[in-house]
């Protein structure tokens, strides 16, 4: 399995979205800070992308667990739903560009989990409140309205929460589709968690905001733009993606020395911190938990969570678990191969489940 340059011994690539910290150089700058040679500018993008995002979602707001919920829809109501849910740190934004071409045919709801995008934060966060949240934004976009349960997506940390909620509550949805996602961290006794442990141990994990110590203030968005890279890291296969992306992460917050407004991070930086892993963690602890929904799993090649595959680490995904690969693609597939991950939705949800 080809992977990244990033991917190289001694690299801090991690093993999921959670945040790491990387002294500079130790990435390749097109990993490190993809958007710094446009300073604030856009890249260009090709007209396929520009008609995407022109069609502008509907936005709502949906309250679960007295918590404000952002939530995006495209499509008609009536139509079979489709609820896509993101990885960690990120927005509902992230499938702006994957959304409207899957509306012709789907009613399509994006939210934004707690304590990211424009959803309000929690004081703590756990799989069974996500699980609540997704229920009630697919109530709130209509998404049982086209006479079926929807199918549920989700990517990386989203991909763990639809897991989550299909094996404990199947009669919510049709199938669930995972994008890419691996589960668990590297074993302990591997280099990389050793290198993990020991790091975690001298306290070296910085520049990441903490519960004394806030998120940081850029005085422009070309500031934070360039302080903008995937996790786990990687070349950013489309750039122009990246920067929507990117663009949309961000929020006006007051600047540290009262001069003004500057720009900062919209999620929650402690949101790790406050995660309550005991509902994933008694579901799989035991085993492969039984799942009973339709469930599929589009991965990309050079993914390093799926590289660990390699090492034979146990998965709780069923042995049976429709799979597809995604040539040329690291673990975000819709920055590297968006359209491929369009026509492989597509192509799934025409004839699967049977």
């Amino acid at each position: 399995m080809a992977l990244d340059p990033a991917i190289k011994e001694g690299a801090p690539v991690g093993y999921d979205d959670r945040p790491i910290h990387s002294e500079p150089g130790a990435l390749p700058p097109e990993v490190q800070a993809p958007l710094a040679p446009f300073r604030g500018q856009e890249p260009d993008a090709p007209k396929w992308f520009q008609d995407a995002i022109a069609q502008q979602p509907e936005r709502t707001f949906v309250e679960s667990l007295g918590t404000k919920l952002e939530l995006l829809t495209w499509g008609e109501a009536g139509k079979p739903g489709l609820l896509l849910a993101h990885g960690n740190s990120a927005h509902a934004e992230w499938w702006s560009f994957i959304a409207p071409l899957l509306a012709t045919d789907f009613r399509v709801a994006s939210m934004s989990l707690a304590g990211m995008g424009a959803s309000d934060w929690r004081d703590s966060y756990a799989f069974d409140d996500f699980a609540e949240d997704a229920e009630a934004c697919a109530r709130a976009a209509g998404l049982y309205e086209g006479g079926r349960k929807p199918v549920y997506v989700g990517h990386s940390f989203g991909g763990s929460q639809v897991f989550f909620a299909a094996v404990k509550h199947p009669e919510r949805m049709h199938a669930a589709i995972l994008v890419d996602v691996g589960f668990g961290g590297p074993p302990p006794d591997s280099p990389e968690g050793k290198r993990m442990l020991e790091a975690q141990r001298q306290q070296q994990i910085r520049n990441i905001p903490t519960a004394d110590r806030a998120s940081r203030v850029y005085p422009t968005i070309e500031a934070a733009l360039a302080r903008f890279r995937f996790m786990p890291p990687q070349v950013a296969g489309n750039l122009f993606v990246a920067d929507f992306i990117a663009r949309r992460s961000l929020k006006r917050a007051p600047l540290e020395d009262g001069s003004g407004e500057g720009w900062t991070w919209r999620f929650d930086p402690n949101m790790w911190n406050k995660l309550d892993r005991s509902g994933m963690m008694g579901m799989t602890s035991q085993g492969k938990p039984k799942v009973v929904v339709p469930m599929a799993h589009i991965y990309g090649e050079r993914s390093v969570v799926m590289s660990r595959r390699a090492e034979a680490q146990p998965s709780p995904l069923p042995d049976d678990i429709v799979e597809i690969a995604i040539p040329d693609s690291a673990h975000h597939i819709m920055v590297d191969q968006p359209l491929a991950l369009v026509a492989a939705l597509r192509a799934m949800l025409a004839v699967w489940p049977a």
